[in-house]
């Protein structure tokens, strides 16, 4: 995921949503931002990302490019500092494992334990800049940062519950969006799914439970999701042409699902992978490991049978840290 984090805190009660993308530069007083010099799409962004590697400590690097470009075009400070869209989140479910990772930033992260009054316990990960503000990391001694911290449990990124629910979201490309619904609650795009590890159980129960709120993705980007449970069963819920869309797969990047054909989505580089991937007896692990990006903050794999994780943080592969939604406190 690229930045966007100031631009959601002012939103946080409503919208308080995670995903992968990139916040647009500001338009000039002067007229109309001029069109980028690189022109790629989001899936040729991707790629040219994940080809990044430091080949010596010079520093030497390496990059393969995949895309157009303007080759006349100058240079200039503002193309430079212009913010990308190489959003690269990747979900994908096999079996009962729920396997994603978390492209964004880098920010600081917290797992998360919670068992709510009448609720499913659940673990769930999320990126704690959504409560502090711009500050990298809290004063775990501080009673004020403590406080903030609680909060991360509204903000989940991805998680299980203690039913073998999981969710995870990734950026969409923006499309129209229903019309709000008189009466109906609204809640933002990481809160709906807080609701749906406190109360769903199956992918039907948490899919009623979605068309029962409006969502609100002010101060951020539109977001889709993927949710599977312990039976195998898996939908992508897409909001386009004006509704909230229930699409069958078990793989989720960043393209646009909703009428899309298979060749359509198999023509991201990263849906294919996975789509290949969950068909083999290939560790979840380094299935992720093969469709990571260089701001890969974490990658996780959720065993929705057990109720347990493997969590890598910041693609240290060697550092797999094994979780529980038993709470250890």
């Amino acid at each position: 995921m690229r930045g966007r984090a100031k631009g959601i805190l002012s939103a946080l009660v409503l919208s308080l949503l995670a995903a992968c993308t990139a916040a647009p530069p500001p338009r000039p007083a002067s007229g109309p931002e001029p069109r980028p010099i690189l022109r790629q799409s989001a899936a040729e962004a991707a790629r040219t990302a994940s080809s990044l590697r430091r080949l010596d400590e010079l520093p030497l690097y390496e990059m393969t490019y995949h895309g157009g470009y303007d080759a006349e075009a100058p240079l200039t400070e503002q193309e430079l500092a212009r913010r990308d869209d190489a959003f690269a989140c990747s979900l994908f479910l096999r079996g009962s494992e729920f396997g994603r990772n978390f492209d964004w930033d880098p920010h600081p992260a917290m797992v998360v334990h919670a068992r709510p009054p009448g609720g499913y316990a659940s673990l769930s990960i999320s990126d704690i800049s959504y409560v502090l503000g711009d500050r990298q990391a809290p004063d775990l001694d501080d009673p004020g940062d403590r406080r903030r911290l609680a909060h991360a449990v509204l903000v989940p990124f991805d998680g299980m519950n203690e039913k073998g629910l999981a969710v995870g979201l990734a950026q969409t490309p923006e499309v129209p969006l229903p019309t709000r619904t008189p009466g109906r609650p609204v809640v933002g795009s990481a809160r709906i799914m807080r609701l749906l590890l406190d109360r769903a159980a199956t992918v039907e129960e948490a899919v009623a439970l979605m068309r029962r709120y409006d969502l609100d993705f002010s101060g951020g980007p539109q977001v889709h999701y993927l949710i599977g449970d312990r039976s195998g069963r898996s939908v992508v819920i897409e909001y386009g042409d004006g509704r909230l869309n229930v699409i069958d797969d078990r793989v989720l990047t960043n393209i646009t699902m909703t009428g899309a054909s298979r060749d359509t989505r198999l023509a991201d580089p990263r849906y294919r992978t996975l789509t290949k991937g969950v068909g083999t007896e290939a560790d979840a692990l380094g299935l992720l490991r093969q469709v990571a990006q260089p701001h890969t903050r974490w990658s996780v794999v959720y065993d929705l049978k057990a109720g347990t994780a493997r969590l890598v943080p910041g693609q240290r592969w060697d550092r797999v840290i094994e979780l529980a939604i038993s709470s250890p406190g």
